[in-house]
């Protein structure tokens, strides 16, 4: 699948970008990112138009970047503003900038026309930076295209199979799933709900909760970057509210940000926000290793499967099942996205 332009992508988390040069690619094109004096990420492409030779390896002077290898030195906005040896500077001298923005503890960069980059397109993740929730956060690169942890995170019977001992129990493979796809707003939802569940180990030892368990698992997946599973967990027989609605219990909002890197690598940018035992320092620390675990478990298998389909004849077809209409949606909605960000013009340079 091509990559999906004219779009934000989540760079980093705002606490990796500071003073120092941060180098990360994203959708094949390396880049730089720092900050500036006044507070602001800044994203350049990570390559001197001298020698090529990379930014992120280089000094900041102030706002300027001032490349390793030769000093050619460049401003927030990509153009260079001192050449060694000489007063004129090349009206070619300047490197792409790309637009940033900061939301929600995380930092965006716009890959595509900068003209159309509106930070209002940019999907919320407000419990990681809510006073009223507690986050443990991490990243771990993945070895495989996008495409397989999108079709990982939407179909979670796997977390039966892969997960058992962390997250998963027999009950989250064997509950029928509901898909809502929103063609408008451009979300696809998938939610399943266990009445009379076990209670996993990540949700018995950092709740306290015994014996069996309600259990909600509410994805909302905004192509292509954004996943948020909205979980929630009480006591078997805890009844609906009066008013219909689902009782109180205990919430965590389980946020990925999928991050192309290369055809075959990507970004998992996990977090893991809660509104329970917000000062307990034993239970956020259970929560991080536990969902990095369960990460690291996800992205062994993935790898392996990379390898498998990199291995394949052509023409090699796959079985899908019910379980798979989330991810199927995805893709699709996906295809269409990097067809129509295929057909817009190219940016003016």
């Amino acid at each position: 699948m091509a990559f999906v332009r004219n779009q934000w992508y989540v760079a980093a988390y705002s606490a990796e970008v500071g003073r120092a040069l941060l180098a990360r690619i994203i959708l094949g094109e390396p880049l730089v990112l720092y900050r500036t004096s006044a507070g602001q990420p800044a994203a350049l492409a990570d390559r001197c138009v001298h020698r090529h030779f990379p930014l992120s390896a280089s000094q900041l002077d102030g706002d300027t970047i001032v490349c390793g290898y030769h000093g050619f030195s460049y401003g927030p906005d990509g153009r260079c503003v001192a050449v060694p040896g000489q007063q004129r500077i090349p009206r070619t001298a300047r490197v792409s900038a790309y637009p940033a923005a900061e939301q929600d503890s995380l930092v965006w960069v716009w890959i595509g026309d900068p003209e159309r980059a509106d930070p209002g397109l940019i999907p919320r993740a407000p419990w990681l930076d809510d006073a009223g929730y507690t986050t443990v956060r991490g990243m771990e690169p993945l070895a495989a295209r996008y495409e397989l942890l999108v079709d990982n995170l939407l179909d979670l019977s796997h977390e039966t199979y892969l997960h058992g001992g962390y997250i998963g129990t027999p009950e989250v493979a064997d509950t029928p799933i509901s898909t809502e796809i929103d063609q408008e707003q451009r979300v696809i939802r998938v939610s399943r709900r266990m009445d009379n569940a076990a209670c996993p180990p990540f949700y018995a030892q950092s709740t306290g909760i015994g014996g069996r368990i309600v259990r909600w698992q509410d994805i909302e997946y905004y192509p292509p970057c954004l996943y948020v599973l909205h979980s929630r967990v009480a006591p078997a027989g805890v009844l609906p509210r009066p008013d219909g609605t689902d009782p109180d219990g205990f919430h965590v909002e389980v946020v990925y940000a999928i991050t192309p890197s290369t055809e075959t690598s990507t970004y998992d940018f996990w977090a893991v926000a809660r509104d329970f035992a917000p000062g307990d320092t034993d239970v956020s620390a259970f929560l991080h290793d536990s969902n990095r675990t369960v990460v690291l478990q996800d992205v062994e298998a993935l790898n392996m499967l990379e390898r498998v389909i990199a291995a394949e004849p052509p023409g090699t077809q796959e079985l899908s099942i019910n379980i798979d209409t989330g991810g199927l949606a995805a893709r699709r909605m996906l295809a269409r996205l990097a067809e129509e960000s295929a057909c817009l013009p190219a940016p003016v340079p």
